[in-house]
């Protein structure tokens, strides 16, 4: 089984308050795309990577996988305006004969490890048509209207999904295969084709940075 792995690292990063896309902000010694480009590179369940680069930083993400010693990156696309299109865009650059399972993730979340990368495939393997890490959701939710309480809903059913995401590729590319939209994940896109999706336990570690705040916890990781 032939797994490629999509690196959405195309976002813009705007709540950070950065100089630069979110996947160059520095997280440690490195850009933040290091990190989890460096994780995928050595997982052993990885055959290659496309990254989704931002708009003219192309060349920099290349370089940086250069410097790390990345030898599985294939290519490097030029991302969309959303990220379902950054991964659209990546996705026609992962050759249909030769993948048999597409992984897709998200820069923003540094901390992967091969344990939540096996979870997720081998689980695949049962034959549902895409695999979600998620972990529960810990407060309790309400639904408002404004200011005001509609409803508190059940957190036992609700969970927070993360990435990687891993998909049959025939399944992921057929979900893409129209209009993407602003879907947020690859699974909705699956689900709303009527796929199957199981979702196995996540890694609280595999935080998404979006601010600052997210940063400095991030750091604290490392």
């Amino acid at each position: 089984m032939s797994v490629w792995a999509i690196l959405a690292a195309a976002g813009s990063g705007e709540r950070l308050g950065a100089d630069r896309p979110k996947a160059f902000v520095r997280l440690g010694d490195q850009p933040l795309l290091g990190e989890s480009l460096a994780r995928l590179d050595e997982s052993d369940w990885v055959d290659a990577i496309v990254v989704a680069a931002p708009p003219g930083w192309e060349e920099p993400a290349i370089l940086l996988a250069e410097e790390l010693g990345c030898s599985k990156v294939s290519s490097c696309v030029t991302g969309g305006e959303t990220r379902a299109e950054s991964v659209r865009l990546a996705l026609a650059d992962v050759p249909a004969e030769a993948a048999a399972v597409v992984l897709v993730h998200d820069a923003a979340r540094p901390f992967v490890d091969d344990t939540v990368i096996e979870r997720v495939l081998t689980a695949l393997s049962e034959g549902w048509d895409g695999i979600v890490p998620a972990v529960a959701v810990p407060d309790t939710v309400k639904r408002v209207d404004g200011e005001r309480v509609i409803e508190t809903i059940d957190r036992r059913e609700l969970r927070l999904a993360q990435t990687p995401q891993a998909f049959p590729s025939d399944v992921l590319r057929r979900a893409f295969d129209g209009e993407v939209g602003g879907a947020s994940d690859c699974a909705s896109l699956v689900e709303a084709q009527g796929g199957r999706v199981k979702v196995v336990e996540g890694d609280p570690r595999l935080m998404k940075i979006t601010d600052a705040r997210d940063l400095e916890r991030a750091a604290a990781l490392l």
